[in-house]
């Protein structure tokens, strides 16, 4: 249990200083490229640590245990969860790597961007709120844990790195835009378009959810089944 918890400090850890002041600094010594490779390397380096933990700690606790209505509403959640990764991952995004020049665009804030700025990270949110629903035990509660804390607070660090580079262009889309999914949308900043989500992203995250669905057991070693007994 204890190499899980250094594990997931250290994954933290080096996510949350990628997105500081301190990255700029890096950069200037190494180079935009050596970063993101030695970063790369670090990231990979982490999660299979943290995996690898994750397998081999003890159970530890349980300290909550919810019936099989929770994979119910775990199975909702993560089709929620797989359409705000796939719709977030097929467009340009402002804070994405790689797509700041879409703050430039007459509409930078379009389809999922208008339910949040954040689509893929909040879609990590749910798929670990899901996970740690059905999963009250205290290894699973510290693995799940740190990818939902991570993308939560992942979405504060980016929105704080994109306002030190970019100031009022950045200030004018956060205006139009929420973090929170549909707070744009409830208080009149901003209106959903389901044009501009498209059919093919509805169906293309329907595919995928059906494969993870169908692959957990294969894949995980567990069945994500209502009828199973076994934890997700």
């Amino acid at each position: 249990m204890t190499e899980l918890l250094l594990a997931a400090v250290l994954f933290l850890f080096l996510h949350a200083l990628s997105s500081t002041p301190v990255r700029a600094m890096v950069v200037g010594l190494t180079g935009e490229m050596v970063f993101k490779g030695i970063f790369s390397a670090l990231s990979i380096m982490a999660i299979v640590w943290l995996a690898r933990a994750y397998n081999t700690a003890p159970t530890g606790d349980i300290l909550w245990s919810v019936g099989t209505w929770g994979r119910h509403v775990a199975a909702v959640v993560m089709a929620l969860a797989v359409f705000f990764v796939v719709a977030g991952m097929t467009l340009a995004n402002p804070t994405a790597a790689g797509f700041e020049g879409a703050l430039e665009s007459e509409e930078p804030a379009r389809g999922i961007l208008r339910v949040t700025r954040h689509p893929v990270m909040w879609g990590f949110v749910l798929w670990g709120l899901a996970h740690l629903l059905n999963n009250g035990d205290l290894k699973s509660v510290i693995f799940f844990g740190t990818f939902t804390l991570l993308a939560l607070v992942g979405t504060r660090l980016i929105d704080a790195k994109r306002m030190r580079a970019f100031g009022q262009i950045w200030q004018n889309y956060v205006e139009k835009t929420s973090n929170l999914p549909f707070l744009a949308i409830l208080q009149g900043r901003n209106r959903f378009v389901w044009r501009e989500v498209g059919i093919w992203r509805l169906v293309a995250a329907a595919l995928v959810f059906a494969a993870l669905l169908l692959g957990h057991e294969a894949l995980f070693g567990v069945s994500p089944a209502p009828v199973s007994s076994v934890p997700m």
